[in-house]
């Protein structure tokens, strides 16, 4: 074998010895990212505050924290369940789509109101706003960090 091929294999081994090296460090660093991610607790997009509630169900002053996609009503598979003899099944949605919240009545028998006024469609909410789904009243506000 003479030199040149010697050094050619040499030169091989060498830049796969590299390449291992590099593909460790992009995993290890991808596990400690994740790893990081995982014990941070997710930021709130938003939350509703119960300001009223004649029937007690919600409680006032109970927060719940909202996600990207949030059902309001008196069924047991919403997000929100409201006891309210006023409030439908399925009510309202509130959906978070770019950096906007906007509710929409799924056609609830006496409508979603925001801050007073009877909505049709789907109506952007803006922080502070108010809720009214049968007789219960939200306020929507930013989500803690």
């Amino acid at each position: 074998m003479d030199g040149t091929l010697a050094t050619l294999w040499l030169l091989r081994i060498l830049f796969l010895g590299l390449l291992y090296l590099f593909l460790f460090a992009v995993v290890r660093t991808l596990l400690r990212d994740l790893r990081s991610a995982a014990r941070q607790p997710g930021t709130e997009l938003g939350r509703l505050v119960v300001l009223e509630s004649p029937a007690g169900d919600p409680p006032v002053g109970r927060v719940f924290p909202l996600d990207a996609v949030t059902t309001l009503g008196r069924g047991v598979n919403n997000t929100i369940a409201i006891e309210d003899s006023f409030a439908s099944a399925d009510h309202a949605v509130l959906t978070f789509r770019g950096r906007a919240w906007y509710v929409e009545d799924v056609g609830s028998t006496n409508g979603t109101y925001l801050n007073g006024g009877r909505i049709a469609g789907a109506s952007q909410l803006g922080f502070g706003d108010e809720l009214t789904v049968g007789q219960a009243r939200f306020r929507l506000e930013r989500g803690r960090s």
